[in-house]
């Protein structure tokens, strides 16, 4: 429990640190926003051809008689924007951290600035930050969508699936938020995506004290819009929580000492100090981190 104490207390900390510094509260809302548009006008225009996509799958109700091919199509065009509007949700984080990986990513740097004990910039290309990024999220969607289905069978056994059911979604999707949001801070420290799942199944209430609760609040998409960069914020915090940069990890990421450091830059307590020792030049490090612009002044 104390850790998932810890957990929620990170999305506070983050909201409050992007409350004191209003510039950047206003500058990590703008993917968000653009994000926020493109998904409403593609549930527009889900809503408004609804319908024709519905006659148009439906080739074989052309001759059913009144009412049976309207309940057909109608229930039909229905599924298609409730499973639009549960796609949008599931999918708006990631889409969002993608369109906003500069803005996100200059965000985390002034957050490890402040708190000290930032890593080094790697130089990495912003086509091969952006690629790997959609690779990591899409990953990340897979097995979201693979639990969903798996959670859908189970909403249909009595009383557990309208009681047990929704809350293991909920934290499910919890977990795999903290994933996505802390990606941008650990991407930075050189962690792969793989490592990343595995640090954060390490502390599970870490990282659903801070994602379920936002799983929630994301569930309306203008709340998401305003909590976003405090999210970000908090998830950079709990990074720092998940792989403080040491000194040696930052020496390493000059790519001197690359593999000296890559072997022993854990810190006693199994935190991941030293993974800003694997450089931002290998095959490891090829993600998020190294492309930011620069709003600190």
């Amino acid at each position: 429990m104390r850790d998932v104490a810890a957990g929620i207390g990170y999305l506070f900390k983050g909201q409050r640190w992007v409350a004191g510094h209003a510039r950047w509260w206003g500058f990590g809302m703008i993917p968000a926003l653009i994000a926020l548009v493109g998904y409403v006008a593609a549930m527009v225009a889900l809503v408004v051809w609804s319908g024709d996509l519905a006659d148009w799958a439906t080739p074989f109700a052309d001759d059913w008689a009144s009412p049976w091919q309207g309940l057909l199509r109608g229930a039909l065009a229905a599924t298609v924007v409730v499973g639009g509007g549960l796609l949008s949700v599931v999918t708006f984080t990631a889409v969002t951290l993608l369109v906003g990986q500069p803005f996100y990513e200059s965000l985390c740097e002034k957050v490890d600035e402040t708190e000290g004990g930032a890593p080094a910039k790697p130089d990495v290309p912003l086509w091969r930050e952006l690629l790997v990024s959609a690779r990591d999220s899409l990953s990340v969607l897979l097995r979201v969508v693979a639990i969903g289905v798996l959670l859908f069978a189970g909403g249909f056994l009595p009383v557990v699936g309208q009681t047990v059911v929704p809350v293991l979604g909920v934290l499910a999707s919890g977990y795999f938020l903290t994933v996505e949001l802390a990606a941008v801070a650990l991407q930075r420290r050189g962690i792969p995506q793989r490592e990343r799942l595995r640090l954060l199944r390490s502390r599970l209430g870490l990282a659903l004290g801070f994602g379920a609760p936002l799983v929630l609040l994301f569930l309306v998409p203008f709340l998401t819009v305003l909590a976003m960069p405090g999210a970000v914020a908090g998830a950079t915090l709990l990074a720092r929580d998940l792989a403080p940069v040491g000194d040696t990890g930052e020496e390493g990421a000059d790519g001197d000492d690359t593999e000296e450091e890559g072997a022993g830059g854990r810190s006693a307590d199994g935190a991941h100090g030293g993974y800003g020792g694997r450089g931002g030049h290998g095959p490891e490090h090829d993600g998020r981190a190294g492309r930011s612009i620069d709003f600190s002044k």
